[in-house]
């Protein structure tokens, strides 16, 4: 039978780890960690609990997963990180687990974290979200699903990034960026709808034409956003629609940091 856990892996009692699991030559998997069914675990990786970490999962060599926050704030509190399934963490990615008690780092299911990847305490992750290579999420940043951030860029603490949405790479990510839409640029700026990755999404012909009169409202119109958003209400009933309203309207609330303007 093939031995399924490297012998010089370190496993404390306390942690919980499936039969199937795969663990690689000097991984440490510290007391609180679960790991799912069929998970593979590379050689070097770290985990440290409390930590849950879901099926069919890859984690690749060097990462560390459950660590304590980068955060000031934090007393030694017990927080989580808490990861679904079929997600692949390449080498040398870092997830912190949140800053205050019972507060939770959460990634979702399906996505890719590429080699460097950082993402810090109070961290959302969705589904299907790619993030490439050296992106560093910095606190209490939220991804919603199949959103594609490109390399070697920071997002700023409490930046929310909507569904379907692409970054560019080495852009600067200060504020939110609108769901299905394009963002690039040092200052950014929302340049176009993310058609590609909408079409690949499996989006109608029908769904794409209503999105694109709404991003000329919102970006081509030169009307403020407010007035703006009031329009969209005129056209034909669409989720998606709705959906980039609503996450724009939300933006603009107390406590978020607004929303990357428009190119013109």
């Amino acid at each position: 039978m093939k031995t399924l856990i490297h012998p010089t892996a370190v496993i404390h009692p306390g942690a919980e780890v499936h039969p199937t699991v795969q663990v690689g030559a000097y991984a440490v998997i510290g007391d609180k960690v679960k790991v799912g069914p069929e998970t593979t675990i590379g050689a070097h990786a770290i985990l440290e609990g409390p930590t849950e970490i879901g099926a069919g999962n890859q984690i690749f060599p060097g990462a560390a997963i459950g660590l304590e926050p980068q955060d000031l704030k934090y007393n030694g509190a017990q927080s989580w990180v808490k990861i679904g399934d079929g997600n692949k963490i390449r080498e040398y990615v870092t997830i912190n687990r949140a800053t205050g008690a019972g507060e939770v780092t959460l990634i979702g299911n399906n996505n890719l974290l590429m080699a460097y990847v950082h993402v810090a305490h109070n961290c959302a992750i969705a589904d299907n979200v790619i993030i490439a290579n050296a992106v560093a999420l910095a606190g209490h940043v939220n991804i919603e699903s199949r959103a594609t951030i490109g390399g070697v860029l920071g997002i700023h603490q409490f930046v929310h990034i909507g569904r379907g949405a692409m970054v560019g790479g080495m852009s600067r990510i200060d504020r939110d960026v609108p769901p299905f839409t394009l963002v690039e640029g040092n200052p950014s700026k929302v340049r176009s709808l993310n058609l590609v990755g909408l079409k690949r999404a499996g989006m109608s012909d029908s769904e794409l034409g209503i999105l694109k009169k709404a991003f000329r409202i919102l970006y081509r119109s030169r009307l403020p956003l407010n007035q703006a958003l009031e329009q969209l209400e005129l056209l034909p009933d669409n989720e998606q629609v709705q959906h980039l309203r609503r996450f724009l309207q939300l933006s603009q609330m107390e406590g978020r940091r607004g929303s990357i303007p428009g190119k013109l």
